[in-house]
């Protein structure tokens, strides 16, 4: 095979469109834009978004509810999990090392799923009620950092 002897597949290329070149060739005179306004110009570019010039979707539409800047984003694990785990203490890094959360650095939060058969003490940033019961039945300690 020779790069100089390749040539393209049937149908593959086509020729442009080589507008304001007359009548004869159907995209003389305004070149296919149309006549007047911002279309036309030079250097238009219709946004996507663009309804031209109708009230805009974003504002047609009805503004309702709240959302709260200062909510804290917590990444859940399971007692279940944890105990899986088989370790005697647990920490965020040992979730993050084990896979359990994506990051050590964000807050998270223990959850009663699941049953403790062993004493765990776990260090987390907050408990579910019935996550600390079940800890602190099976012996083990719930602290909060």
């Amino acid at each position: 095979m020779k790069l100089n002897l390749l040539t393209p597949v049937e149908g593959s290329v086509k020729n442009r469109k080589r507008v304001g070149r007359g009548h004869g060739s159907g995209l003389g005179r305004s070149s296919g834009r149309g006549d007047k306004g911002a279309g036309q110009r030079s250097g238009f570019k219709r946004r996507a978004w663009f309804e031209g010039g109708q009230m805009s979707l974003a504002r047609r539409l009805p503004k309702r509810g709240f959302t709260n800047i200062f909510k804290k984003e917590f990444q859940i694990v399971n007692l279940e999990k944890i105990e899986a785990l088989g370790l005697s203490a647990i920490t965020a890094k040992d979730l993050f090392e084990n896979g359990l959360i994506r990051s050590v650095l964000k807050p998270v939060k223990v959850l009663g799923d699941g049953k403790l058969s062993s004493k765990i003490d776990i260090t987390a940033t907050a408990f579910s009620l019935t996550a600390k019961t079940k800890i602190e039945e099976a012996g083990g300690a719930a602290i909060e950092a």
